[in-house]
């Protein structure tokens, strides 16, 4: 995709955040890493991009360029759902209460538009979450 510093007015950001349903501890460092793979490819089956990605141990935060047709509300619910059942397949080893019920994910999310910030400010504040270590 383009050069974000020359985005036209076409193209739509948002500021995402999911958090897991049961709090602490859900996402681990191996959790993340494998998260976000899953949700560049949703993205990419939306023609969109995950630019910026990075987590908690109970949430994460992305940065995703998206056309301007795709619902929002749409594509967040499949970020969640296809990451969520990837997850759960995968880390059958991680405690039941977080990834083997039927669902990881708070039915909630917080998504917001960059308004007027600077794409470099919205980045930095993702990048500067707390990553869980190994």
């Amino acid at each position: 995709m383009s050069d974000p510093a020359k985005a036209s007015s076409t193209t739509t950001y948002a500021h995402a955040v999911f958090t897991t349903k049961h709090q602490r501890g859900a996402l681990t460092n191996p959790i993340l890493t494998r998260c976000q793979q899953v949700m560049a490819e949703v993205c990419r089956d939306f023609r969109a991009e995950l630019r910026e990605f990075n987590g908690e141990d109970d949430r994460m935060h992305l940065l995703v360029h998206y056309p301007p047709s795709i619902a929002l509300p749409r594509l967040a619910n499949s970020l969640k759902g296809v990451s969520s059942r990837y997850l759960r397949r995968q880390f059958t080893g991680h405690p039941r209460t977080y990834l083997s019920g039927e669902h990881l994910w708070s039915p909630s999310y917080f998504a917001g538009s960059r308004g007027g910030t600077p794409l470099t400010v919205v980045k930095e504040y993702i990048e500067n979450q707390k990553h869980p270590g190994p």
